[in-house]
């Protein structure tokens, strides 16, 4: 698919990565002089550098009729500026819009946008939640998209264990999107080594879910 990544960091560089190695053709709009020199040089894509709010700078990216556009600036209303425009200007065909505040999610969906994502918010509350847990995982189903984020504990005996992400045979619709390794957060990238009890936040389709445990525990579970 053709697609789009307005503004982020962190989150914008993990996500350009997985969505390269899944071979989506990837355009990306930043307004970080610097990190846009950064994330052509690392991903070797083309990178527009602008805010991507202004029409100018998105008329540059020539992003017409393109599959999928995620806003991930830290602003929840430069973020729904960006998918209104992404949707009446240029006629892209979903939009995803990642909000910091959970009150909008459903605002913003009403107003029009496909996808709304709280992801600061789950995230923070499966974290929370991890401090207290032994259990092997724990699942919060998010209704609205069929989402699941699932809580997975690393165990020795896991074929994942001591592998980077990039070797993992990691299933369609799955992303590994936190680790929480001695009550430190990290955010990982394709060269992130897993270690044993390492406790992964997973993101997945509904329907991979189960395929995806089995793979990462080895059918240990």
């Amino acid at each position: 698919m053709n697609m789009v990544v307005a503004g982020g960091r962190t989150k914008a560089d993990f996500l350009i990565a997985n969505l390269l190695e899944k071979h989506h053709r990837v355009v990306v709009i930043n307004d970080d002089d610097e990190f846009c020199k950064y994330l052509a040089y690392t991903h070797n894509l083309p990178v527009v550098c602008g805010d991507p709010c202004k029409k100018s700078v998105m008329d540059d990216a020539q992003i017409g009729d393109f599959d999928v556009l995620i806003a991930l600036k830290p602003d929840d209303a430069d973020n729904f500026e960006i998918c209104q425009m992404a949707k009446k200007r240029y006629h892209i065909k979903k939009t995803v819009c990642v909000v910091s505040n959970p009150k909008n999610v459903e605002i913003f969906k009403e107003l029009g946008i496909n996808t709304v994502i709280s992801a600061t918010y789950e995230v923070a509350h499966m974290i929370a939640e991890a401090t207290t847990l032994d259990s092997f995982r724990k699942t919060l189903e998010l209704k609205e998209d069929q989402i699941i984020l699932t809580e997975l504990e690393v165990n020795e005996s896991y074929p994942i264990c001591s592998r980077q992400i990039k070797e993992l045979d990691i299933p369609e619709n799955v992303i590994i999107s936190c680790i929480i390794r001695e009550n430190h957060m990290i955010v990982p990238n394709g060269s992130t080594r897993l270690q044993e009890k390492d406790k992964l936040l997973v993101i997945s389709s509904k329907l991979r879910q189960q395929e995806m445990i089995r793979q990462f525990s080895g059918g240990n579970e």
